[in-house]
């Protein structure tokens, strides 16, 4: 018995020294219990847990009741038991959700335990690592980034490294999520010196987060990480990779590519396309085509074509057509099949070398092939013709370019006419202006020279002459009939013209044929020379892109394809010129700036380029209204880096869409900033972001920054109370919104109408109908255009106060017909209760069902009137189907409402369906929070204890604490049902509360621990109610005496029958004689210690009125 006793007081929830000290004094020692003589001094302290643990205790309970209350009763608290909590704490919040307040009591808790046990991990306990986990995880659901800091270093300390990953991971999200840049780099970098692996899904949005932000060398260390490690990538994280590789190829960094792309490959993944094609294309930029060769023979595959035809203009420019021919060659070996542009382009080339016969072989592979040819081409071989001297074939090439299908084109007469030029066939050149007439290219007057025409075409000024000199002969050659002709003109130059039309015509300018499309506003034929481009492998120059930019940006229908060029030349985007780049940023839609807009930004951020502070703002409001709250804040953190600031007209559409995508601190910053830059605008700028910060719900910081303008000296406009209000009562604070309006109306400041309409029938709610009605009439006198809306305002107010109002409803419902208006929710509510409160239900339910046939919901109050009466009139079952109705639409059941419905099943000695009703609405999430259930606690702890219990339980969960009434029933049932650990755990949490327990419940207590052996957790108690200042009942006292005389107790039995008798009560005679019987027999069986027990004797038998010399004699006798 005795090792069974000290088994349980390590945990026995009242277990604990008492000291002559008159402070409380705990400790964790569990050394016996040394009572002092009459008088007693008594401790109020039940356990040893220091006060603010135990109000952290209770403050989970919301969240753990169960797990809270039993650990309220501890001594103290191990790492194995803050596990327990942890672990409860996390399951319940799941439910409940994470609450800023609960979790830092958790963290409280967690400190205590930690210090108190030096840290975990080095005591005698072992500890589960999850606590670090669990910890660290709900602090980052909650936001509490410092404390998860404190928590990381703190584990580093200690050396656990379990957990600390998914931590470490977490809280690297949050700062992503925050765009703080630096610290989420710092986490990183920690988790790399740890070796601590993170999850694909934080690598994937860190990688994003750092690309947003331009930090591209960590996005080269993180991607190099995570292939070093082995780590897989699925089709998203290809995507993630394939924007990396961009990003390097961008960067020039092609090596660096090529290692990534080698080593995803042989992870099992084959890069995309899009990979290949970039790297490949840095490549021909930096014009190592003997890697590119090796890079493509590496990943098995063939080159692209956009890469290859790149790699052979590139090639046949720089290093001849032997080498261009030796690289397809190679790209052929690898499976690369070359297409019309491919074998065009050594087709051009092999005519502007002077090699007229390559360049047949070559076209006649696209003849051969099949392959449809186009016109440069045709054009290259026409001027190769010409250039070497062999004129005659030139029509043969233009007849099969005819016979193929292909239309010249005013290119390809000009180099007919250059080419005949050229040659002095004059009679060829008027043939090949009559072509041009008949291919509806020009059209001739009926008198015009086609020999004019020519030169006008050619842009030369010439005239052809007959020599008729019979002098010196000036005869250059010679027409069909013989006549010698000559050139009046400049020989040299026509001679350059001619050679500069026939030499670039060999090699199509497609960037020069762009610009011209630009200049003709042809945006069709400029879009399809840039598609062309790309397949003939040249690139776009600057003064091309201009041109287009320019040009898309004014036509809705070309706006998408200027959006796939600046994804596709980002590099260009800083060099457009300033009021070009205004316009590209006004031209996009919402659907096309919410991928472009970012673009635009970083790259203009990247660039260092100078920006008017105009087209700066409107990139940034495009971005704000179509991006996502993830893409906004790093694109809001990349300009204000630039120290951007928007125009004051735009402030407020900023400051919207701020407190729309949550950023307080960025929105509070902006302010900051706009003071400090417009000092001379304050009070339009203070008017405007305290309305958008109140309205966006964050009205307690405009306060704030009100309280601090106004100790600076500022004087702020009537306007900014208006703002407050219709934020506070927008939140439903309406405590502080009163505070408000008492300051108005102490200053005498006349609220605008909008804000009377809500302050009107706020004094109202709280029985200042008078300050209501003055407030109306000012109103009236100031903003009369808006009398009708006070007038509603008034009625509604008054109608708030109760009955006596009523007869206005009349008034009002015709008022409303005859306007036409339409019946809203404040309406309908008003008439459903009102209907309900005159016991008029057929009107009642009437609105009721309109309403809900609208899809709207009544409010609790119009709820509860209608069920009251239902109730009251026995109407059961027209009850239950309203809360069948509700529960269909989801609709929460308020603490009166679930209380009427289970009292009249209760009263219809339906019980189980009382039960069954109360767990649908806890399994289907019906209860509203601060619910009450303390009505129905006390009638289930009769006979139905562990629904009472749950319901106390779902009490706390939803924010409200029971009442003492109902701890008392549940604790007192709890006893009577024999579950004495809960009903002290109960008792507990009750005084924890600070709630008053009754006497029986006292009683109840030490009666039953007095029955199941647990005399000393009894006398503790009754010391504990002494010191609580009640008076111990004398059933309390006759129980822990009978029960010490039973454990033959007897200095114990006696000292509370001394303190019994101290408090007034008589014991019974049958107890002191046993007492006095048995102190004797103890007597004579010790001689030694005679003295004293005689000496309490005496004092026993003289309080209670018996001589000890008769009770001797008697005994002897």
């Amino acid at each position: 018995m005795h090792q069974m006793r000290r088994a349980l007081s390590r945990r026995n929830p009242f277990t604990f020294t008492f000291t002559f000290s008159p402070k409380l004094h705990f400790s964790t020692n569990t050394t016996p219990i040394h009572l002092p003589k009459t008088p007693i001094s008594r401790s109020p302290s039940l356990n040893t847990l220091p006060t603010p643990l135990k109000q952290h205790l209770l403050s989970i309970s919301q969240i753990c009741p169960s797990t809270s209350r039993k650990f309220l009763r501890f001594q103290d608290l191990k790492p194995l038991d803050l596990l327990e909590i942890l672990e409860n704490f996390h399951l319940g919040s799941r439910d409940l959700g994470f609450n800023h307040e609960k979790v830092e009591s958790l963290w409280r808790i967690f400190n205590w335990v930690s210090d108190r046990n030096k840290g975990f991990g080095f005591g005698d306990d072992v500890v589960d690592p999850r606590c670090y986990e669990i910890m660290g995880l709900s602090l980052l659901r909650v936001g509490m980034i410092d404390e998860v800091e404190v928590l990381v270093s703190g584990m580093k300390f200690k050396g656990n490294l379990v957990g600390r990953d998914r931590i470490l991971s977490g809280l690297m999200g949050e700062y992503v999520e925050g765009v703080e840049v630096e610290k989420a780099v710092s986490v990183y970098e920690r988790m790399r010196v740890f070796g601590l692996e993170t999850t694909l899904a934080c690598c994937r949005g860190f990688l994003r987060f750092m690309m947003e932000m331009d930090r591209r060398e960590m996005v080269v260390r993180v991607v190099d990480d995570m292939v070093n490690a082995g780590v897989g990538f699925g089709d998203d994280e290809t995507k993630e990779l394939d924007s990396v590789i961009r990003v390097l190829c961008r960067d020039g960094k092609v090596q660096l590519a090529r290692k990534f792309v080698r080593n995803v490959k042989v992870l099992g993944l084959e890069p995309s396309s899009v990979v290949l094609n970039e790297i490949g294309s840095l490549f021909c930029d930096k014009k190592d085509f003997d890697d590119l060769v090796s890079f493509f023979g590496d990943m098995g595959c063939a080159p692209d074509s956009f890469v290859c035809n790149k790699a052979l203009h590139l090639i046949c420019g720089s290093f001849g057509l032997e080498r261009a021919d030796q690289f397809l060659q190679e790209v052929k070996q690898l499976g690369f099949c070359p297409n019309e542009a491919t074998f065009g382009i050594l087709v051009c080339w092999s005519c502007q070398c002077g090699k007229p016969r390559n360049a047949f072989i070559y076209f006649s592979e696209i003849i051969s092939r099949g392959m449809s040819a186009v016109r440069w081409p045709y054009n290259a071989l026409m001027s190769g013709l010409f250039k070497e001297g062999m004129w005659q074939h030139a029509r043969e090439v233009l007849n099969e370019m005819i016979d193929n299908g292909v239309k010249p084109d005013l290119v390809t007469f000009k180099v007919l006419l250059a080419g005949y030029c050229k040659a002095r066939q004059f009679g060829e050149v008027k043939r090949a202006i009559n072509d041009m007439v008949q291919n509806s290219s020009i059209q001739l007057a009926p008198l015009e020279d086609p020999l004019s025409r020519a030169f006008l075409i050619l842009e030369l000024d010439a005239k052809v002459k007959r020599d008729n000199n019979k002098g010196c002969s000036l005869t250059e050659f010679y027409d069909d009939l013989g006549n010698g002709l000559y050139l009046e003109t400049d020989l040299d130059k026509f001679e350059q013209v001619v050679s500069t039309v026939l030499e670039e015509s060999m090699i199509p300018d497609f960037n020069r044929i762009i610009e011209k499309e630009c200049e003709l506003n042809n945006l069709k034929a400029a879009s399809l020379a840039v598609d062309e481009m790309f397949v003939w492998g040249q690139e776009l120059s600057l003064n091309a892109f201009t041109a287009l930019a320019k040009s898309q940006c004014v036509s809705y229908d070309h706006v998408p394809a200027l959006s796939d060029l600046l994804k596709s030349l980002p590099s260009l985007i800083p060099l457009l010129k300033q009021e070009i780049l205004t316009w590209v940023v006004l031209s996009f839609s919402d659907k096309d700036f919410a991928e472009v807009g970012p673009l635009i930004l970083k790259e203009l951020c990247r660039s260092q380029q100078p920006i008017g502070n105009n087209t700066r703002s409107s990139l940034m409001l495009g971005i704000c209204r179509t991006g996502e709250a993830r893409t906004i804040r790093c694109c809001w953190a990349l300009a204000r880096k630039e120290k951007w600031l928007p125009e004051l007209k735009d402030c407020g559409v900023f400051l919207d869409y701020l407190c729309q995508m949550k950023m307080r601190k960025e929105a509070i910053q902006l302010f900051d900033s706009m003071l400090a830059a417009h000092p001379h605008s304050k009070a339009e700028i203070c008017n405007v972001f305290l309305e958008k910060l109140c309205l966006g719900g964050y009205t307690g910081s405009s306060h704030e920054v009100i309280n601090t303008l106004l100790h600076q000296g500022f004087i702020l406009e009537p306007t900014v109370y208006s703002h407050l209000i219709r934020g506070y009562c927008k939140e439903k604070r309406d405590s502080e919104a009163m505070v408000i309006i008492d300051d108005m109306l102490a200053h005498r400041i006349v609220p605008s109408a909008d804000t009377l309409v809500l302050v009107i029938p706020l004094l109202c709610s709280v029985k200042r109908a008078n300050d209501a009605t003055v407030l109306y009439e000012i109103g009236i006198k100031e903003h009369c255009s808006h009398s009708v809306f006070l007038y509603d305002a008034l009625i509604s107010g008054c109608c708030r106060i109760g009955q006596g109002c009523y007869g206005l409803v009349d008034f009002v419902l015709d008022e409303m017909q005859r306007l036409g208006l339409q019946f809203d929710e404040v309406t309908y509510n008003f008439l459903i209760y009102g209907y309900a409160s005159c016991k008029q239900m057929t009107s009642s339910m009437q609105y009721l069902n309109s309403m809900s046939s609208k899809e709207l919901r009544p409010s609790n109050r119009s709820l509860r009137a209608v069920a009251h009466y239902l109730c009251s009139s026995r109407e059961v079952q027209k009850t239950l189907d309203l809360s069948k109705d509700m529960e269909s639409r989801g609709w929460t059941h308020s603490s009166v409402l679930q209380h009427l419905i289970v009292n009249a099943l209760w009263s219809a000695g339906r019980y189980h369906e009382a039960e069954s009703f109360l767990a649908r609405m806890e399994e289907k999430d019906l209860i509203p929070d601060k619910i009450d259930y303390n009505i129905l606690i006390r009638k289930f702890s009769h006979g139905r204890l562990d629904t009472a219990i749950d319901l106390l339980n779902i009490m706390l969960k939803k924010g409200s604490v029971p009442d003492s009434i109902s701890y008392n029933a549940v604790v007192c049932s709890s006893c009577v049902s024999d579950k004495l650990n809960q009903a002290m755990d109960l008792f507990n949490e009750m005084l924890e509360r600070k709630l008053n327990p009754a006497i029986i419940t006292w009683d109840e207590l030490v009666d039953n621990l007095c029955q199941n052996g647990r005399t000393l957790e009894a006398e503790r108690l009754l010391i504990s109610m002494v010191d609580y200042g009640l008076t111990p009942t004398r059933r309390m006292y006759c129980s822990i005496v009978d029960s010490y005389c039973c454990e033959n107790n007897l200095s114990k039995a006696s000292e509370l029958m001394g303190m019994m008798q101290h408090d007034g009560y008589e014991p019974d005679f049958g107890t002191h004689w046993y007492l006095i019987s048995s102190m004797w027999s103890f007597t004579e069986k010790d001689d030694s210690r005679s003295l004293e027990p005689q000496g309490f004797l005496s004092k026993l038998l003289s309080d209670s009125g018996f001589s000890p010399r008769k009770v001797l004699k008697t005994t002897v006798h």
